[in-house]
């Protein structure tokens, strides 16, 4: 038997969130196979809270929450008005307590319920992702351009220069800055998803995505831009998407995204030769010219139509033979 209770004011239900805390990291690293030493807990760690540890007074704006030299009182916390609505509707579980930069967060589980799913879209928007443009829908939205992609390559130059100088200061740095672009990168995911998810709701209309599984592997770049392929978080991009498109009630599909960028959306003609340049794409066949994503995007709406139609179940009634 384990002596947990090593302190006076420590009760029985924060001893139990010891126990668990400790299991279920040592349940993950048996999982990913890295238990060779044993495992730590940073002082700053994330502390789960149950409703009986950590309780919410939301008209007031306020929290009580137990530690271990007594039960806080009167704790106020704020957020903005669209996560404060959320929080009072579908609060439900366990909350973590969070240290992070000198600031206190707390981290609430919400259950939203999806919403009903469309089952009969009226098209699907396609969304090509890339490296100029991260995101171009079928509709013609590009989300993207010089700026981002001029802060993108400048924290590139700055990755490398900290990694060649390579001291504690510059390591610590190195650290900080990636929080910081780990965060900016999320911040523009989430604008982006919630564009095209609003996008295609409101022409009542599906998402076809791109099946990125494996994507690092199959893709030839130059050196610049395998660096900005593997910095850009895609595989969140569309995660992001995905989940927005539950709760909105639009349907999702996945497609093979592989020579959507050398077809032509107009006549179908495939030729790796229609895309003389990043920018552009020009038939060899039909002499048809748009911009390379723009066509590519079409071709996966394209794609997730006939998935869509494939996968659907028939609404023609059934045929009755009589002899």
């Amino acid at each position: 038997m384990v002596r947990v209770k090593l302190l006076p004011t420590l009760s029985a239900q924060p001893a139990l969130h010891v126990l668990r805390k400790v299991a279920d990291a040592y349940t993950a690293a048996r999982a990913n196979n890295r238990i060779k030493k044993p495992v730590g807990f940073r002082p700053a760690a994330a502390q789960p809270f149950d409703d009986r540890c950590l309780s919410w007074q939301l008209d007031e704006r306020t929290v009580s929450i137990w530690t271990t030299s007594g039960r806080m009182k009167g704790l106020t916390f704020t957020g903005q008005d669209q996560q404060l609505a959320v929080l009072a509707a579908y609060r439900k579980g366990e909350s973590d307590l969070l240290n992070q930069g000198g600031r206190w967060y707390l981290l609430a589980t919400c259950e939203i319920p999806e919403a009903v799913s469309d089952t009969a879209p009226l098209g699907f928007v396609g969304v090509d992702l890339g490296i100029v443009n991260i995101a171009t829908t079928s509709t013609g939205s590009r989300h993207g351009g010089r700026r981002l992609n001029r802060l993108r390559e400048a924290d590139r130059r700055l990755r490398a220069k900290l990694q060649k100088k390579g001291t504690k200061s510059a390591r610590r740095r190195a650290k900080r800055h990636a929080g910081r672009e780990a965060r900016r990168a999320r911040d523009i995911n989430h604008k982006i998803s919630k564009c095209i998810v609003a996008e295609a709701r409101r022409t009542g209309r599906g998402i076809a995505l791109e099946d990125l599984t494996g994507i690092r592997e199959r893709v030839r770049l130059r050196r610049p831009q395998r660096a900005t392929l593997h910095t850009w978080s895609f595989r969140q991009l569309g995660t992001f998407v995905a989940y927005k498109a539950r709760r909105a009630g639009v349907p999702v599909v996945y497609v093979d995204p592989a020579y959507t960028s050398q077809e032509c959306s107009r006549c179908h003609h495939l030729d790796r030769r229609n895309r003389p340049s990043q920018a552009v794409f020009a038939c060899r066949a039909c002499g048809f010219v748009e911009h390379a994503d723009l066509n590519s995007s079409h071709n996966i709406a394209a794609r997730g139509w006939w998935t869509w139609v494939r996968g659907a179940e028939s609404r023609a009634p059934a045929l009755t033979l009589t002899m």
